[in-house]
C-alpha cells in the first residue's frame, strides 16, 4: 500500500512539474517569442460604453518595425473626428507619443499624461504603448482560467520608466501562451481589465477579432473590434513620421 502511494505521488509530481519548471519570467519570454508580422494595417471600430450611452468611432491603425528593436504606431481615425497619434517605441526608454488634433495642431504627449483615456474612451495612452518585456519583473502566481482558458497567472511589476499603473496581472494561455487577459491595477486597487477573444491565426499569427477594457466597478467599457487586417504590407517609414501626421 505504502509502494502505491509512493507511485502515484511521483505521477503527481511529475504531471505538475512542467507547470512549476517555468519561472513568470519564462512563461513571458515564450509570449514575446511568438511570431509576429514586420508591418500590419487594419481597419477597427471602437464602441465606448459609458452611463447606458454607446459611441462608435472608426480608426485605422498600422504598425511597423525597425532597426534597433523600436516600433512606430499610427491611429488614424476615420470617424467622427480626424484625430491621430503617433507611438514611436524605443528600447530601453519610455515611448514617445504625438497626438494630432482635429484642429490640426500636433502636441507631444507627457509622461504625465500617459494614465489619462484616448478619445474619451476606457484605454489609457499607455495601453497604446510597447511592451518591453525587461522593463518588468515577473512573479508566477500559479494558474487560473480566463475567457474560458487555463492560464498560467503572471504578475509584472515595471521596474525601468515611468510607471502608471503598480502593477499588471498577465493570464497566458497553456495552450499557445497567447496573452488572453490583462488585469490593471492602480494606487493599490484593481482598476480595469482586457480581454481579448475570437483569436484565430491570420498568416500564422495569432490575431484577437475582438478586444475590450472593462473598468473593474463595472462602470463602463470600450469595444474593439477587427474589420480587417493584412500583414507585412509595404507601409513607407515617412507614414510613421511625425511630420505625417499634419
Amino acid at each position: 500500500m505504502k509502494m502505491k502511494i509512493l507511485i502515484v505521488s511521483a505521477l503527481i509530481l511529475m504531471m505538475s512539474l512542467p507547470v512549476f519548471a517555468m519561472s513568470g519570467r519564462e512563461i513571458m519570454e515564450k509570449s514575446d517569442e511568438l511570431p509576429e508580422a514586420d508591418s500590419a494595417m487594419s481597419k477597427m471600430i471602437m464602441r465606448i460604453h459609458k452611463g447606458g450611452n454607446m459611441e462608435e468611432k472608426s480608426f485605422m491603425l498600422m504598425m511597423k518595425q525597425f532597426a534597433n528593436d523600436e516600433d512606430k504606431a499610427v491611429i488614424e481615425f476615420i470617424k467622427p473626428t480626424q484625430i491621430k497619434l503617433l507611438t514611436h517605441a524605443h528600447k530601453g526608454s519610455d515611448d514617445d507619443q504625438w497626438l494630432r488634433l482635429s484642429s490640426g495642431k500636433v502636441k507631444r504627449i507627457a509622461a504625465s499624461s500617459k494614465g489619462k483615456p484616448f478619445v474619451n474612451s476606457h484605454f489609457y495612452y499607455e495601453d497604446l504603448s510597447s511592451v518591453d518585456i525587461d522593463d518588468y519583473n515577473y512573479k508566477l502566481l500559479g494558474e487560473e482560467k480566463a475567457v474560458g482558458e487555463d492560464c498560467y497567472k503572471v504578475e509584472g511589476v515595471k521596474e525601468k520608466g515611468e510607471r502608471v499603473y503598480d502593477k499588471n496581472i498577465f493570464y497566458v494561455r497553456k495552450s499557445d501562451f497567447f496573452v488572453v487577459r490583462i488585469d490593471f491595477y492602480m494606487d493599490g486597487e484593481f482598476h480595469k481589465y482586457l480581454e481579448s477573444h475570437d483569436i484565430k491565426k491570420i498568416d500564422g499569427i495569432l490575431t484577437p477579432h475582438r478586444a475590450t477594457m472593462f473598468r473593474a466597478d463595472d462602470s463602463g467599457k470600450t469595444e474593439l473590434f477587427l474589420v480587417g487586417i493584412k500583414y507585412n504590407e509595404q507601409i513607407p517609414d515617412i507614414r510613421f513620421e511625425k511630420e505625417a501626421l499634419r
